[in-house]
């Protein structure tokens, strides 16, 4: 019966997963289909699971070669996943896996088809072996010594001094010669290889026929510097030759399985112990984590916790390593909340599966590491972000929930009120000055500004954007990525922006005094600028731009307003509640004697908080001719605040009450996040 070959998609990723070995024509016709299939429907970046695969043959290997060309030429690629011992060293020995890859990242590491088994540089055989610790120099200068009477080669002379072991020796042939060194085995040999080299020769020569792959032989030998062997091998296969290294001793052993017509099944494959257990175990069995990894337990909790953060419209996921357990918490609302505990002997296995769908290097686990990922779940695709950071206890994780769905990109579904609405969109009918956005972070300024930018888009505006990163992407809009690694920050795309013909553009953060003298230039000088500042209130951002050393006249002409907000917790629909506020409330803030405020009692669907989702309250400062001529004298802080309230400017505080008022969110709430009372 052919295998079954599941398939999954992740993001750009279509990961195929035979249920069984690739032994017989009928699995590698379910293979190759399965292949061709994904490339007919444009799926061209594929990902192999090898974990149910205990065997592979020669046939195999010639689909997944054939494959990995086929979708290379289409800008593709083909990795696998989780190989057992067995199949990694097939891999190997057949040139389709790099094993220095696979030796150091253990099983779980996706690597690519095709790479160099190795990365060592050919250095003289002495000088490995002294690095190997087997021969000291005076041994091998004696060595040399015996080279230049006898003319033999230096290695065998070690060994017939019993200086080094066959093993040794090969070994260092091994990185000298880029050769893999691999323990011969029942598995890695078949009879499509072993009848294109008669067994009198084979034994002769002492090599041991592998795997065919089209017109390559792999086959296993002792001596890979013997040329007329090796030609007269060539011969008589008509392919060419990949060799791989063992001792004679080894070879002559298995050229009796080899050439006895007993294939290996792959029921004796899946009863071998692949596994080991540590006598003296260290602090994290590496091996045991990265099996782990690919284990489909782990994969079905890290599925099931990402399904459930964007049903629960989730914006982080936190994944946490403690002494004794591990700890998942969600941000709802701007709060975490927690939702799962686990053994702390789990938490690298998930931190390893959120690598390898992020594409990282699951085998560094002492530096921290950013990536991103794309699933597709609930019908919709949802983009993650993810950065891990090491801790005491192991690394903490931080998933990033960018769900397109939830994005408001409209200015009228932002949530402000009528008033605020009003100026926001009267600031954007400017031809040009300077819009900033501030709040602290967390706070809705990205949002705000990609709705302002989707508000002003059109055909006959040139739109140009700098981020880090871009979050979303929006239609006729030219969005560009800062580079700091490269030196591509800010302040240097700005410049080269300028140059563009940009009417509009946004900047993503104002950071530096440089950035900052640009971008109030760019808008003294005709275009539209909108960007974001992290500060507390409206004034707070003008107090900022003048400290970052930006002269005040100037400042004074360019700025067009400031929007500053904050994100409040709404009142749980489904457990609203109306009641009476307290008398000494209704006299603090003033409110009508027979006003009635909501809160939510706490429900299953806001996680006992009486909350869910969440709405801006804002302030908004647009510049007029007594606010430039405030900042024309540089005043500071109080001053200008003192300014706001002589001109009547409503604060944050102030919409957060009518938003109370209103029934959207509590007083509570608003103060919590205000900060004032």
């Amino acid at each position: 019966m052919p295998v079954a070959i599941a398939r999954s998609i992740i993001g750009t990723m279509t990961y195929l997963a035979p249920a069984g070995p690739l032994k017989d024509e009928e699995s590698c016709q379910a293979l190759e289909l399965a292949f061709s299939d994904c490339v007919a429907s444009s799926q061209i970046h594929l990902v192999l699971d090898l974990e149910q695969v205990s065997l592979m043959s020669g046939r195999a290997l010639e689909i997944i070669l054939d494959t990995n060309s086929r979708l290379a030429h289409s800008g593709g690629s083909l990795k696998y996943v989780n190989p057992v011992a067995l199949v990694k060293d097939i891999l190997i020995v057949s040139g389709l896996g790099d094993q220095s890859a696979l030796n150091s990242a253990g099983f779980g590491e996706l690597f690519s088809v095709g790479e160099d088994f190795s990365a060592f540089l050919p250095v003289r055989l002495g000088e490995i072996l002294m690095e190997m610790g087997v021969v000291t120099e005076a041994q091998l200068e004696n060595a040399a010594s015996q080279q230049s009477r006898t003319n033999k080669r230096m290695g065998n002379i070690l060994v017939e001094q019993g200086i080094i072991s066959d093993s040794n020796l090969l070994a260092a042939l091994s990185r000298q010669l880029r050769i893999p060194y691999i323990a011969l085995r029942a598995g890695l040999y078949e009879s499509a290889a072993t009848n294109l080299i008669p067994r009198e020769v084979a034994r002769r020569l002492e090599v041991l026929p592998m795997f065919k792959v089209h017109g390559t032989l792999t086959l296993a030998t002792a001596d890979p510097l013997s040329i007329p062997a090796l030609d007269e091998l060539q011969d008589i296969s008509e392919c060419k030759l990949r060799l791989v290294l063992q001792t004679r001793a080894e070879i002559l052993k298995h050229q009796g399985d080899a050439y006895s017509g007993n294939e290996f099944s792959p029921e004796m494959a899946e009863n071998m112990a692949t596994d080991i257990e540590l006598v003296e175990q260290a602090q994290e069995d590496f091996a045991r984590i990265d099996e782990m990894a690919g284990g489909s337990p782990v994969i079905n909790l890290v599925n099931g916790l990402i399904q459930r953060a964007v049903r629960d419209g989730v914006s982080d996921i936190h994944i946490e390593s403690g002494r004794t357990h591990s700890s998942v918490r969600f941000r709802i609302d701007g709060l975490l909340y927690k939702v799962l505990s686990t053994r702390a002997d789990l938490h690298p296995a998930i931190v390893s599966r959120l690598k390898i769908m992020a594409n990282l290097d699951i085998a560094e686990r002492r530096l921290p590491q950013d990536g991103r990922m794309q699933v597709m779940t609930q019908s919709r695709t949802v983009d993650l972000r993810f950065s891990s950071l090491p801790g005491i206890y192991g690394e903490k994780v931080v998933l990033r929930v960018l769900d397109k769905n939830q994005s408001i990109l409209d200015v009228d579904k932002l949530g402000m009120s009528t008033p605020n609405l009003a100026l926001l969109k009267k600031l954007l009918g400017r031809s040009h000055g300077l819009i900033l956005v501030t709040g602290p972070t967390g706070s809705g300024k990205t949002t705000t500004l990609y709705a302002s930018v989707n508000q002003l888009k059109s055909i006959e505006k040139n739109i140009v954007t700098i981020e880090d990163p871009v979050e979303y992407q929006l239609d006729i809009i030219n969005q560009n990525q800062v580079n700091e690694a490269i030196g591509l920050s800010f302040a240097k795309m700005l410049k080269h922006v300028l140059r563009q013909d940009p009417d509009i553009i946004m900047v993503g953060e104002i950071r530096d005094r440089e950035t900052a003298e640009i971008a109030v230039q760019a808008a003294l000088t005709g275009h539209l600028v909108l960007s974001t500042l992290h500060t507390n209130d409206a004034v707070g951002a003008l107090s900022r731009m003048m400290d970052m050393g930006v002269e005040p006249y100037l400042l004074s002409s360019a700025l067009a307003g400031v929007v500053a907000q904050r994100l409040v917790r709404g009142v749980c629909p489904a457990c609203k509640t109306t009641y009476l506020p307290p008398p000494e409330l209704v006299e603090k803030y003033h409110w009508p004697e027979r006003a009635r405020l909501t809160r939510g009692r706490g429900c299953s669907s806001c996680y006992d908080s009486g909350y869910r989702g969440r709405l801006g309250i804002h302030e908004i400062i647009e510049s007029s001719e007594g606010l430039q001529r405030l900042m024309v004298k540089n005043p500071n802080k109080d001053e200008l605040k003192a300014f706001m309230a002589a001109e009547g400017y409503p604060t944050m505080f102030d919409d957060g009450i009518e938003r109370v008022l209103g029934g959207r969110t509590t007083i509570e709430e608003v103060s919590r996040v205000i900060h004032s009372a």
